[in-house]
């Protein structure tokens, strides 16, 4: 038996060896109890430290072993359970070289070293050395320049200086921005290659001692991660918009949009550090310096010239997603569709196995529960996905191969991924914002014997004393008391193809805030003993996650109607539309502002004549933007929103079967109604128009985004068009909610 026969044999013999529960509750507070007495640590413990144990990148032994021990789990616990196959373009690397020719000739990159402490770091046989995919395979040397985040604002900030990256090599540090940008931009700006590095500022010592004495990046770790064009669109590069079957048309990889065309790698800290500390040039700017032991200097003199290569093989590569079912024994198209991948850059122990152990922990107890003679209302679909890491791929060709079936039936998708230790997040369609708090009000926080709500709401409002950063939203609501704010879903995991593709609600939890994770992100060091030793001991928070998301599922599941709250939508839009207004005011002052003190030459006196920077160039004024259609339709959103809700408060519960079925087919695919099949200008994958990834921010959300970024990039008749738009799906929202009104009343 081979290594990866015995995994799949160990890990399901884990589930066999459990004894069936006796006949337990139908339903309510019962049910969950029963659920939750089969939750274990110890489970999850146990399949952490299994499929953590070799490297899980696209394409390896392990990560198919892992989904096939997942299959053989689902199986056993009585879901009907396969595997779903998609071939995709994933380019691994063959051979990478980074190199100081100049002024000293220095070697660097290459595999991080081992760890004495950790013993899974030492388990690299099929380990692929630091790499980023989708950049564009080349072999250049120039000279290097430090370019900060490598943002828009970081050129602009160059070219103030007069320096161009034209024909360099560039230098940038993670963080501003989706790590694909950086790459991205410097190849629009003329750069013929592209390094990136973790500032210990950002995860490094300056956050706390570094692994394996505390859980920070150490000067070795190297955050691996794709540079694919995800705000363009997710997924596989040469099937936009349609699954990646056997027989899908492709496109080549010289004519995919989402593919980078200079080369990139990513280096450590340490590394960074002797290029960094050779650069002349002039001083960075002060928002340019990070936490190394030096004065950071721009570059782009001729003092440091780079070698920089990469080659990879292009081709096909299978991903296995890992797809289980409860067939609903009253509502069977109905579905709750709720997942988490499997792959990882390497082993992958909080990002994504943390989420994955604990999302299997939800299975066993949901097919404890049918053993009792249970069965679900609604039907319960639960993915283990592959192919996220490189660009959200697995869920992104299970989407869209299953598009049409999936518009008729899923009414919800639930993520999760990485978690650790701390506070609840929660981020998501904000109809269902009002469930997630009545769960949350429900789990114990393990740390505090609190509700994982009550801590939350509380920590926020100390914290926020005490000088903390929470953001706005989530403060006002803290101090209001009562329900979560939940944030907006930008993009960086697979809910992204069932929100903003096919306009699916969606849902993304996660428990975090005390961990370290983020310190050995995408390293070798993301490892079993990091994870159970700095992220989450003893699994405990990894059981509180299991608890929270299957209430989620068990409630969608169990209610006679869906239990969605549209005020809380409602004025969440109508927060979003006070912020894109006060936007366009903002930006209108700046900019009158910006001209006088051009005009006035008032830059030039700033300036210091030994350190001399121009005045930033001068700009298209913004407008005023026709805002009155999207008021209305917010306006009526609102109206209508708050009726329908307490028209349901008053008489839902008393609602006939024959009414009921025609309310809950009005309501079912209502969020679908947010959709512009147009999409957004210049990616028209993405066709949600209250929530999208930003153009310049990738993870981070973008509300209203077809108006907010064209007011930020001052493309202004974009901002009237998409105004009309978004003001038309809105309204189109609220005429449903009307008739569902009008159902019941």
């Amino acid at each position: 038996m081979d290594r990866h026969a015995m995994l799949l044999a160990a890990i399901s013999g884990l589930a066999l060896a459990t004894a069936a529960p006796a006949a337990g509750p139908k339903s309510g507070r019962a049910l969950e109890a029963a659920f939750d007495a089969q939750i274990s640590a110890s489970d999850q413990i146990e399949w952490l430290k299994r499929m953590a144990a070799e490297p899980n990148q696209v394409g390896s032994p392990h990560n198919k072993a892992n989904a096939e021990a997942t299959l053989a789990l689902f199986k056993s616990w009585g879901w009907d359970a396969h595997i779903e196959t998609f071939q995709v373009l994933y380019p691994t690397p063959i051979a990478t070289t980074i190199e100081m020719i100049a002024p000293n000739a220095i070697k660097l990159g290459g595999q991080e070293p081992t760890l004495a402490e950790d013993d899974t770091s030492g388990n690299l046989a099929n380990a692929l050395p630091p790499y980023v995919a989708y950049q564009g395979d080349g072999d250049v040397t120039a000279d290097l320049v430090y370019v900060n985040y490598g943002l828009p604002e970081d050129y602009e900030a160059l070219e103030r200086r007069g320096i161009s990256v034209k024909g360099k090599i560039v230098i940038t540090r993670y963080g501003g921005g989706w790590r694909g940008l950086k790459p991205k931009l410097a190849q629009e700006h003329g750069a013929i290659g592209c390094l990136i590095y973790s500032d210990p500022a950002q995860d490094g010592y300056v956050a706390g001692d570094t692994y394996p004495k505390g859980g920070t990046r150490p000067p070795t770790g190297v955050q691996r991660g794709s540079v694919v064009d995800l705000v363009v669109a997710p997924g596989d590069p040469l099937t936009p918009g349609i699954g990646a079957t056997e027989g899908a048309k492709r496109l080549t990889r010289e004519t995919a949009p989402t593919i980078l065309k200079i080369p990139a790698l990513p280096i450590s800290y340490g590394d960074a550090t002797k290029l960094l500390s050779q650069l002349g040039g002039r001083k960075a700017p002060a928002n340019f310096r990070g936490g190394l032991p030096l004065t950071y200097h721009l570059g782009g003199d001729g003092g440091v010239k780079v070698h920089l290569a990469v080659k990879s093989d292009w081709t096909l590569k299978p991903l296995y997603d890992v797809i289980a079912t409860l067939k609903g024994a009253k509502y069977p198209d109905q579905w709750i569709v709720r997942g988490n991948h499997h792959d990882a850059w390497v082993f992958g122990a909080q990002d994504p196995l943390s989420g994955n152990v604990a999302m299997l922990s939800e299975a066993k107890a949901l097919g404890a529960l049918l053993k009792t003679g249970w069965r679900p209302d609604r039907t319960i679909v639960y993915a283990s996905w592959d192919g996220e890491e490189p660009g959200l791929i697995g869920s992104t060709e299970w989407a869209e191969t299953h598009a049409v079936e999936l518009k008729a039936k899923a009414l919800i998708y639930i993520n999760t991924d990485g978690s650790g230790r701390g506070f609840l997040g929660a981020l998501g369609s904000h109809d269902y914002q009002h469930l997630v708090s009545s769960v949350a009000a429900d789990v114990t926080d393990p740390q505090t014997g609190r509700s994982v709500l009550e801590r939350l709401q509380k920590g926020i409002r100390a914290d926020a004393f005490v000088g903390g950063n929470f953001p706005a939203d989530l403060l006002a609501g803290a101090e209001a008391g009562g329900d979560l704010v939940m944030g907006p879903l930008g993009s960086g995991s697979d809910y992204s193809a069932f929100l903003q593709h096919l306009g699916l609600p969606a849902l993304n939890i996660s428990f975090g805030g005390e961990d370290q994770g983020d310190g050995v992100y995408h390293s070798i060091y993301d490892s079993y003993h990091h994870f159970t030793t700095f992220d989450d001991p003893g699994l405990v928070y990894g059981t509180v996650l299991s608890k929270t998301v299957g209430r989620l599922v068990l409630r969608i599941a169990e209610a006679d109607t869906p239990p969605q709250r549209f005020g809380d939508f409602a004025n969440a839009v109508s927060g979003y539309l006070a912020e894109v207004k006060k936007l366009a005011t903002d930006r209108r002052v700046a900019d009158e502002k910006r001209s006088k003190l051009i005009a006035d030459g008032a830059f030039g006196l700033a300036s210091d004549p030994l350190d001399p920077i121009a005045a930033p160039p001068p700009v298209v004024p913004t407008p005023y933007i026709e805002l009155a259609v999207l008021e209305n339709a917010v306006a009526r959103l609102k109206a209508s929103a708050m009726a329908y809700d307490a028209a349901y408060a008053a008489k839902g519960a008393g609602l006939v079967p024959a009414t009921r079925q025609k309310l809950n087919a009005l309501l079912a695919d209502i969020d679908q109604l947010l959709v512009d099949d147009k999409g957004l200008p210049g990616r028209p994958w993405f066709r949600n128009l209250i929530y999208a990834p930003g153009r310049f921010t990738g993870y981070g959300a973008k509300t209203l985004p077809g108006v907010r970024e064209a007011i930020e990039e001052r493309r202004f008749d974009d901002a009237a068009t998409y105004a009309v738009r978004t003001a038309a799906v809105i309204n189109a929202y609220a005429t449903r909610l009307d008739s569902a009104r009008a159902l019941i009343e």
